[in-house]
Order: C-alpha cells, then sequence, then structure tokens
C-alpha cells in the first residue's frame, strides 16, 4: 500500500506541521505542497496534526479516500 498526500490549498494555512514531521514529503512556504514521498505512517501522522485538515490521503492502490 501507498498513501498520496493531497493538500487543500484553500484551507492550507501553512503552520508546517506536516513539514516538521516528514519533511521528505512536505514543503510549506505560504502554503504546504508534496515534494516527495514517505512512509504511510508518517503521512498519515501529518495529515492527523493537521489543524485544519487541510491533507486528504488517498491510496495509490485502490483509489479510496483514506483520510479524512
Amino acid at each position: 500500500m501507498s498513501y498520496i498526500p493531497i493538500i487543500d490549498e484553500a484551507s492550507c494555512i501553512g503552520q508546517g506541521d506536516c513539514m516538521e514531521l516528514v519533511p521528505a514529503v512536505f514543503q510549506v512556504d505560504d502554503c504546504a505542497r508534496v515534494i516527495g514521498t514517505g512512509p504511510d505512517e508518517l503521512i498519515l501522522a501529518a495529515a492527523h496534526e493537521c489543524p485544519v485538515e487541510a491533507i486528504s490521503i488517498v491510496d495509490s492502490e485502490t483509489g479510496e479516500q483514506v483520510y479524512p
């Protein structure tokens, strides 16, 4: 299984919690953006830490939304 994070740019406030948890996957300037891949557990943790729930996660194999 492999998770793909998707950023809702309209919701993102650029706090940077996702980048602190997984800097290989997220970069934050004014808004977060996905820059790479990483362990599914850390991508899911980053989505949970987002204070405005701007990160959704999709399973790359099934296309199903995993979070939220």
